[in-house]
């Protein structure tokens, strides 16, 4: 690929890339915009093919959470670092203090958290060598295991989709098939069991499935068995793209609000829903709840302001599905535009001040 013009495209600040040949370190680093703040966004580690797989992965990522920490309301850009490698069997504790130096040296325009592949040990190790990191190990003051802050967020952003397809934002009664019932799926379906739900559950892990039926009273079906399933509400949690020309006809969903990422297999997909008049909440708004628990770690960790951000979701989704309606498009477009929407107005604040600011000082000369 030719990196510059892509960057130019689709409008990329910043590409770094990091090498340390003691500890094997191979990082690429990539900011996007950095227009609400520094940017925010997790290191995953990843076994690729090429080099040019783990650059496009990077800029993929980095322009996520550009839109995914816009629409949360954070005060943040969007970036992200991925690095070469087996996070099985070539990680080690220098590699992550390299990564450190490297971030540090970025000054603040970078901050990172976990992300696949990588832990909360291993921020431990960058921390020793920048404060530019979040998630790492609560002793050191930060919020612990994102999972039960991002489950959280799903719940309350079931129930701003549940309003918008039932008109009550009840969930007591409503039956919700849940596809992946990992941590955060987990902690989700106490929430909703705790409100009266009933849950429908599968994953390939068969532990899983057997917890979530033993705590919740959930029904179990085999994973191909979940999309036609009779239910309320669709959460996918598991792999991303199951919403596709497959499944979508065998959907009796009236809403989908799940955590998985990238849920839809293509763009037109969301329009499709859109056309069928099925309400789905946009992965990358709903399940914010993880990535708005550790941007709160930046003001020193206060659990209560947290989940009172996290609680805005809600909003956020509503607002989506009111812009929805407003301009005639599917949700998740409307989820770009309400991101765009809020860059492009701090984006014009800060151009009209520093027009002022050039036109005080020219008058002064």
């Amino acid at each position: 690929m030719e990196l510059f013009t892509y960057m130019e495209e689709y409008d990329y600040e910043q590409v770094v890339f990091c090498q340390d040949k003691n500890s094997g370190l191979k990082a690429i680093i990539a900011l996007h915009d950095t227009t609400l703040g520094p940017a925010l966004g997790g290191t995953r580690m990843w076994t690729y093919n090429t080099e040019e797989e783990a650059v496009v992965d990077a800029l993929r990522l980095a322009k996520g959470m550009t839109y995914k920490n816009a629409a949360a309301g954070l005060n943040l850009g969007g970036g992200k670092t991925v690095i070469m490698g087996d996070p099985k069997t070539d990680k080690n504790p220098e590699m992550f203090r390299a990564f450190g130096r490297y971030i540090q040296g970025l000054n603040g325009r970078y901050i990172t958290a976990e992300d696949v592949g990588t832990t909360e040990h291993d921020m431990d190790y960058i921390y020793t060598e920048t404060d530019y990191v979040t998630g790492i190990s609560p002793e050191f003051g930060s919020s612990g295991n994102p999972s039960p802050a991002t489950a959280y967020g799903m719940y309350r952003g079931m129930k701003a989709a549940a309003h918008e397809a039932f008109g009550t934002d009840s969930l007591e009664g409503k039956t919700i098939a849940v596809q992946g019932v990992g941590n955060v799926a987990y902690h989700m379906c106490k929430h909703l069991h705790e409100e009266g739900a009933k849950l429908i559950v599968t994953d390939i892990n068969k532990e899983s499935v057997k917890r979530a039926v033993n705590d919740f009273g959930a029904q179990a079906v085999d994973p191909d068995d979940i999309y036609s399933v009779d239910c309320d509400i669709y959460a996918p949690c598991a792999l991303g793209a199951t919403i596709n020309d497959d499944t979508i006809p065998q959907l009796k969903a009236k809403a989908i609000a799940g955590s998985a990422n990238n849920q839809l297999a293509e763009e037109r997909h969301g329009d499709k829903l859109n056309e069928l008049g099925i309400v789905y909440a946009p992965d990358y708004v709903i399940n914010s709840g993880g990535v708005i628990n550790v941007a709160d770690e930046l003001n020193g960790y206060n659990q209560n302001r947290a989940y009172k951000q996290i609680e805005t979701i809600y909003d956020s989704l509503t607002k989506i599905f009111d812009i929805s309606k407003r301009d005639n498009i599917s949700t998740h477009k409307a989820a770009d535009r309400m991101a765009e929407e809020r860059i492009a107005t701090v984006r014009q604040t800060r151009s009209t001040f520093l027009q002022n600011e050039h036109s005080i000082i020219s008058r002064r000369k």
